[in-house]
C-alpha cells in the first residue's frame, strides 16, 4: 500500500474493487453505466433450458476468413511490325487455363497449411475489369487474393475498388512472369506520381512469389474480420482504466464497432444464488474442479471448496456468453463485488475459459480488450491481459492474477493453484510459463492511435508478493526506449512472433503499430 499526503490512500490494487476508504489505483473507472445493450432473458431457469439437459456450453470456433481468388490476364493477338504484348509470360488461352490450375494448387496447400480458419471461393478467370459485375459470390467474400498477370490498370482498379480486404500476387519466378510484377508500383500504387496514391492497397498488400506471405496476411486479416464487430458481455459494465467513459465508448465504436452486452451485478448476484442452489450445477462443477485439479502439473495450494465455487461461476460465465451468442467477457468490479457473491474470486474461471477457447478477461478495460480480442483472433491462442513494470537493463516483469495454461493454444503449463494476492482469497492460477518461449506483447494507447510491439523472451517466473502469474522477460530495445514509449497501462501478450499480423491488422483499423527493438 502506498500513501499519498493530498489524496487519500491509494491501494495498489489491480481494478476497483468498492472499498470505502480511498481509491484503488483503477479506480477512476466509469463503472457498469457506461453503455452497452443490456442482456436480456437472464433468468436461472432460462439459461439453464437454454444449455440443454447436462450439456456444458463450449466456445464457438472462430469463424472462417472468406477468401475470393481473381485472375486477371490478357491474350494479346500478333500485330507485325508493332508492340502487340506487354511484359509476362501468359498470353494464351492454354497458359491462362495452366496457370489458373497452378493458383488452385497454391490455394489447396495455403488452406492446408493453414492455422485458422479459412474457406478459398472458386477461382475468377477475368479478362477484364467488367467481368466482375454481377459475380455473386464476391458479396460472400470478406477478402480477395488478386493475381494479375496481365490487364489494364482500370481491370486491376476494379478489382481493388470490390470494397474488400485486398492482397495482390505476382510472380517473378514461381512460374510465369506477371506484368504488373513490373508496374505494380508505378501504376497502380502511386498512379505515375512518386506517393502512393490509390487508397484501398498499399505496398504491404502487395506479394511476390511468397505463399508464406500470402498466408501471414490471410491470418491477420482472419483476425481481423473476427473482432471488428464482434459480440462480448460485459459483467458490470464496460470501463476503461483511468479513462473517462464516455471517450472509451466512442473509441471502442469507432475503431472496433464492438457489439456490448452488458450484465449488471444485480443480476448476476441472483443468477450466482441460484446456480449455488442447483445441486445438479453444483456437482457437475465439484467434478470438473476434481478433474482439473488431477491434471498433470497442477498443485493446490488454497481451499479446495473456494476451487469447486470457481467452476460453479465458470459454468455460468459460459451460459452467459452462450446467451449473447458470443465466445468473448470481460469482467468489471472483479477485486470486490463479486467476492462476496460467489464466495471465491474470478481469477481461475477465467484462466480456464481461456484454455477452453473463449477471451475471457479482467477489469473490464476496454483500452486494451479489443487488442486482446485480436491478437487471441489471429493466434488461435489466449492472450496474457497483464501489468507492466518499469523496464530496467533487459528485464521487465509482467504479471496478473488471471492468467491462461494453454498460452501456446494447446499444451497445458505448470500452475499453482493460490489465492489472488490482493485479496489472499479465492482462487488464482500461478502459471508458470516456460522459459525461453518468445512472446508478442502489445502495448495499447489510452487514444487508439499508436500502439507498441515488443518482442522479448521469458527468463524466469519468479514468486514476488505481486500478482500471481508473473514473468521476468528480456527484450531487446534499449531500456530508456521501452520507457519512453509505454501507453496506456494494461497489455496483451501470447506466445510466439506476430508483429507483421499485428502490424497489417491494426493497420486497417486504422491504428498505428510500432515495434520496438
Amino acid at each position: 500500500m502506498s500513501h499519498e499526503k493530498n489524496a487519500g490512500q491509494l491501494h495498489s490494487h489491480c481494478c476497483p474493487c468498492g472499498h470505502d476508504e480511498g481509491i484503488s489505483r483503477r479506480g477512476f473507472i466509469g463503472g457498469a453505466a457506461l453503455g452497452g445493450i443490456a442482456l436480456t432473458g437472464l433468468s436461472w431457469s432460462a439459461l439453464q433450458a437454454a444449455q440443454g439437459d447436462g450439456q456444458l456450453d463450449t466456445s464457438p470456433p472462430r469463424k472462417p476468413l472468406t477468401v475470393k481468388p481473381i485472375f486477371l490476364y490478357s491474350t494479346p493477338k500478333r500485330r507485325e511490325k508493332w508492340s502487340w504484348r506487354n511484359w509476362g509470360g501468359v498470353e494464351t488461352q492454354a497458359q491462362a487455363d495452366e496457370e489458373v490450375g497452378r493458383i488452385q494448387g497454391e490455394l489447396n496447400a495455403l488452406a492446408k497449411a493453414a492455422d485458422f480458419p479459412v474457406k478459398f471461393l472458386p477461382i475468377a478467370a477475368i479478362r477484364s475489369g467488367r467481368e466482375l459485375a454481377g459475380m455473386a459470390d464476391i458479396e460472400t467474400a470478406d477478402a480477395i487474393i488478386a493475381y494479375p498477370a496481365g490487364g489494364g490498370t482500370g481491370d486491376v482498379q476494379a478489382i481493388c475498388n470490390l470494397g474488400k480486404d485486398t492482397i495482390i500476387f505476382v510472380r517473378h519466378k514461381s512460374g510465369p512472369l506477371y506484368l504488373w510484377y513490373e508496374i505494380i508500383s508505378p501504376r497502380l500504387l502511386r498512379a505515375h506520381t512518386d506517393d502512393l496514391v490509390t487508397p484501398t492497397v498499399d505496398f504491404e498488400d502487395v506479394v511476390v512469389d511468397d505463399q508464406d506471405e500470402i498466408l501471414w496476411r490471410l491470418r491477420a486479416l482472419c483476425g481481423l474480420h473476427n473482432t471488428v464487430g464482434s459480440r462480448i458481455v460485459a459483467v458490470g459494465g464496460p470501463g476503461g482504466w483511468a479513462q473517462p467513459s464516455d471517450k472509451i465508448v466512442e473509441l471502442v465504436n469507432d475503431r472496433w464497432q464492438l457489439d456490448i452486452r452488458t450484465v449488471s451485478y444485480d443480476e448476476l448476484g441472483g443468477l450466482i444464488k441460484a446456480a449455488r442452489e442447483d445441486k445438479a450445477e453444483v456437482e457437475l462443477a465439484v467434478r470438473r474442479a476434481e478433474a482439473y485439479l488431477k491434471l498433470p502439473g497442477t498443485s493446490l495450494e488454497t481451499k479446495r471448496e473456494w476451487v469447486d465455487n470457481g467452476f460453479v461461476l465458470e459454468q455460468l460465465f459460459r451460459k452467459l456468453m452462450a446467451q449473447a451468442e458470443c465466445r468473448a467477457m470481460t469482467i468489471n468490479q472483479c477485486m470486490g463485488t463479486i467476492m462476496p457473491m460467489s464466495d471465491t474470486t474470478a481469477c481461475l474461471p477465467l484462466s480456464t475459459l481461456n484454455d477452453d477457447g473463449y477471451l475471457a478477461f479482467c477489469e473490464s478495460d476496454f483500452v486494451v480488450v479489443p487488442t486482446g480480442i485480436l491478437m487471441g483472433n489471429i493466434t488461435g491462442q489466449p492472450p496474457f491481459l497483464h501489468n507492466p513494470t518499469y523496464p530496467h537493463g533487459d528485464i521487465i516483469t509482467l504479471a496478473h492474477c488471471t492468467a491462461p495454461r494453454k498460452m501456446d493454444g494447446k499444451n497445458l503449463e505448470p500452475v499453482q493453484i493460490v489465492t489472488h494476492f490482493e485479496s489472499d482469497f479465492g482462487v488464482a492460477p500461478k502459471v508458470n510459463m516456460r522459459k525461453g518461449q518468445r512472446l508478442t506483447s502489445a502495448i495499447p494507447d489510452f487514444s487508439a492511435e499508436q500502439f507498441y510491439g515488443l518482442t522479448s523472451e521469458i527468463v524466469d517466473h519468479p514468486f514476488l508478493p505481486i500478482c500471481r502469474s508473473q514473468i521476468d522477460v528480456r527484450f531487446e530495445c534499449d531500456p530508456g526506449v521501452l520507457a519512453q514509449h509505454m501507453r496506456g497501462f494494461h497489455w496483451m501478450t501470447v506466445y510466439g512472433d506476430y508483429m507483421q499480423e499485428m502490424a497489417y491488422a491494426l493497420k486497417k483499423i486504422p491504428i498505428k503499430w510500432e515495434v520496438l527493438g
